[in-house]
């Protein structure tokens, strides 16, 4: 660490601009190339994916996504009026032949007379395309909203709804990136008091992220990314080489007042013990991302790959970048502003008048009240989360300016709820029977098909019979009769946990028995089922992340500071702070605490927040745990006293981790301000959890614990000592005197080596 800092100071200007050069090169590239996102949502081993597969492969026409064109007729009249009709009509035959559109079913055929209200108000026409909607262009939902425009009669209402339409009505994080680039750049200049010095955190993590999206762009072309992982990416980058930045920064300046105004020894320090502790801290962040892959779902892993990459290209700005340009600015970072001169905030870090070292020592008098009341905070917090439902949302939590949610209302007032998701009911009409007639003559096995066919209109009755259903569509064969599609609408919304409780009905009680009488295999299918099967395939594949994640880090604390309570302690405080997230997202987004606040109502979780919650959760965790736990390993080697360690960390890093967490929170909460539910639940829950861990669980549960801990914190058997390869967290420079108070005398520190 030291070489690669002394390096980038003596080659500061050849740093800076191959920073730049690179940043414009990839930049470049990504245009050039152009970003090739395809969200694959495969579920293998699901009964959904099952069905899709089916009708990919024998039923092509009925593979992909429905949307739905919904209309409502003006007051006195209906959806039969000749102006209406003579407005549909044109429509309903341009939308039929927009690419990838594969048909349209008008409710004014004699297949689609399901499709229109009992008043007459209120129909819909159905919209089939050849693929999925996260395999189709957004320009596939823009051309059909684009025709729905052009529809204009008075008193008219219009709308569509479906997946592709939602995928084209998505908004990006652009703005909220803005806005949380502008409130970290505030919390920097109130920390720091300086401009330049406020900056300095941005440039370097600006830089890493504009070359972390660019990667991005070029990585769609080698692996499977969604168009999300950019939003993702950048939310996580900006908030850790900020935090990462601002680490190194503020021991710069520690060391620089040590250092009686050396440059160069003071970046030298400063990367030698921060700089180790960001490595740390980094790959504890990177290690929780790839995590996502033992989940198994395909889209999760393109998006833990762009995040992965936009984390290490900030922590290497960090470690390259941000040295050289100390070392050519450094003494006006160090003198900073009026406002931190006057605070003299950095010398006073350590002595009796600072007010982390006041609270240090408070929390160090009363270890049990701090432990007791920081425990009993935390799992009032996460007691929420025993009543968490995961499902993903429907087009009600859509923002109303969006043609989606106007879709949803109509349906709703006119049908039902249930008729925003449809379910599809597939059945394979040669499936046992095409096995028990192997080798048997052709005409055998198309009899066993046809006999098969002829029990569909009893299926369909014994669908519409089943509880929950509201109605149910026609059978549609395939061209070779070899597959038919059923559409059944539920009572219930898409995300009701009644609709669940019919799917299972379904799959569970309804369909075997016909299977048996038949010898057909029956899948029930569609976007609500796959919906309802990346819930249950996330909650089962939820432990084993979990665990992975947190041996892995808990391994990598293990070595770095060859203690065997340190790894214990972070699980333990990281999986409080997650669970205090989540709770926080149900009260709010589940219970609707605050919702009118926020501007949301109650609904399920997201299914993938609690995965993408762990894993960026517990990576900023470990951040802070790193940051505080290093410093107090540090003092620790030099003195040997576990109280005055726990005393001089928590002193020294108390600002600079509440000063790193109010950054995350307002990047974070800049998220809430947008439209989109998931996105203020993503939001909303890593700012909690950001809070949490930097106010209740670092500077109050934490040091109480290792108060009470003492010199145990410390041990590690010796044969588990001998086994374990040795990196040194604390530096290998020799420290300067550090001044501990103004009218004191500088300690002396001696060099430091190895702790055993």
């Amino acid at each position: 660490m030291v070489a690669l800092a002394r390096w980038c100071v003596s080659h500061r200007r050849r740093v800076v601009l191959a920073w730049v050069l690179v940043a414009a090169v990839v930049s470049v590239a990504a245009q050039a190339v152009g970003r090739d996102y395809a969200n694959n949502f495969s579920l293998p081993g699901t009964e959904a994916q099952r069905a899709l597969d089916l009708l990919q492969k024998r039923f092509p026409s009925q593979s992909g996504d429905l949307d739905q064109i919904v209309w409502r007729a003006p007051a006195g009249s209906s959806v039969d009026s000749p102006a209406v009709r003579a407005a549909i009509h044109p429509l309903l035959e341009r939308v039929s032949r927009l690419p990838h559109v594969v048909g349209v079913l008008s409710p004014y055929s004699s297949a689609g007379a399901a499709q229109v209200s009992r008043d007459r108000r209120t129909a819909f026409a159905t919209v089939s395309y050849d693929k999925r909607a996260n395999l189709l262009p957004h320009s596939a939902g823009k051309e059909l909203l684009a025709a729905i425009e052009g529809v204009h009669i008075r008193g008219l209402r219009i709308a569509a709804g479906g997946q592709v339409v939602e995928q084209a009505e998505q908004s990006g994080v652009g703005f909220a990136t803005t806005v949380g680039v502008i409130a970290a750049l505030i919390v920097l200049l109130l920390t720091f008091g300086s401009l330049i010095t406020a900056g300095m955190p941005l440039v370097t993590a600006g830089l890493g992220l504009i070359i972390g999206v660019g990667c991005i762009g070029l990585l769609t072309h080698v692996l499977s990314t969604t168009n999300i992982a950019p939003d993702v990416a950048l939310m996580i980058g900006l908030g850790v080489g900020v935090d990462y930045a601002l680490f190194i920064v503020t021991r710069f300046k520690q060391a620089y007042a040590s250092h009686r105004g050396d440059v160069t020894a003071a970046v030298l320090e400063a990367m030698d013990t921060s700089g180790r502790a960001i490595v740390l801290a980094g790959a504890t962040v990177i290690i929780a991302l790839l995590g996502m892959f033992t989940v198994g779902v395909s889209f999760l892993n393109g998006i833990a790959v762009a995040a992965a990459i936009t984390v290490a290209l900030v922590l290497l700005a960090s470690l390259t970048l941000l040295p050289a340009m100390l070392s050519r600015v450094g003494a006006r970072v160090a003198r900073g502003g009026r406002l931190s001169r006057r605070r003299a905030e950095v010398r006073h870090d350590g002595d009796e008048r600072s007010a982390w070292r006041r609270w240090a020592v408070g929390v160090q008098a009363h270890p049990w009240p701090s432990l007791l009341v920081s425990l009993a905070t935390m799992l009032l917090v996460a007691s929420p989360i025993l009543a968490m439902r995961l499902q993903s949302g429907d087009a009600s939590n859509d923002p109303v300016s969006h043609s989606t949610y106007r879709a949803y209302t109509m349906l709703a007032a006119g049908f039902g709820q249930g008729f925003n998701g449809p379910l599809s009911v597939v059945v394979e009409l040669r499936g046992r029977a095409a096995a028990a007639t192997r080798g048997a003559p052709a005409a055998h096995e198309a009899a066993a098909a046809r006999a098969a066919a002829a029990a569909l209109p009893a299926l369909a009755r014994r669908l519409q019979a089943t509880k929950g259903v509201a109605a149910v569509l026609p059978p549609r064969v395939s061209s070779a009769g070899d597959v038919a599609v059923i559409r059944v609408y539920p009572v219930s919304a898409p995300e009701a946990l009644a609709t669940t409780e019919l799917v299972n009905r379904l799959r569970n009680q309804a369909l075997p028995p016909l299977q048996r009488q038949t010898g057909t295999r029956m899948l029930v299918g569609g976007f609500t089922a796959g919906s309802i099967d990346f819930s249950r395939v996330l909650s089962e594949k939820l432990p084993l992340f979990i665990a992975v994640v947190v041996a892995l880090s808990a391994l990598l604390l293990l070595i770095i500071f060859r203690s065997l309570v340190i790894p214990l302690q972070a699980a333990a405080m990281n999986l409080l702070s997650i669970g205090g997230a989540l709770g926080v997202i149900t009260a709010t987004f589940q219970w609707g605490w605050l919702g009118g606040v926020l501007g949301v109502h109650g609904g399920p979780i997201e299914p993938w927040l609690p995965v993408f919650m762990f894993a960026i959760v517990f990576g900023l965790s470990m951040d802070y745990e790193v940051f505080l736990i290093s410093r107090v390993h540090e003092e620790w080697a030099h003195t040997r006293d576990p109280s005055r360690a726990v005393l001089d960390g928590l002193a020294y890093t108390g600002r600079v981790i509440t000063a790193a967490a109010a950054i995350m929170i307002v990047v974070f909460l800049s998220f809430v301000v947008g439209d989109e539910r998931a996105i203020k639940q993503f939001g909303l829950g890593l700012a909690a959890a950001v809070l949490l861990d930097a106010v209740v669980i670092r500077c109050l549960m934490l040091p109480a614990v290792l108060q009470l801990i003492g010199r145990r914190t410390w041990y590690v058997p010796g044969w588990l000592d001998r086994m374990l390869p040795r990196i040194g967290i604390e530096g290998s420079l020799e420290r300067a005197p550090v001044v501990v108070a103004a009218q004191e005398e500088p300690v002396p520190r001696e060099p430091v080596g190895t702790l055993r």
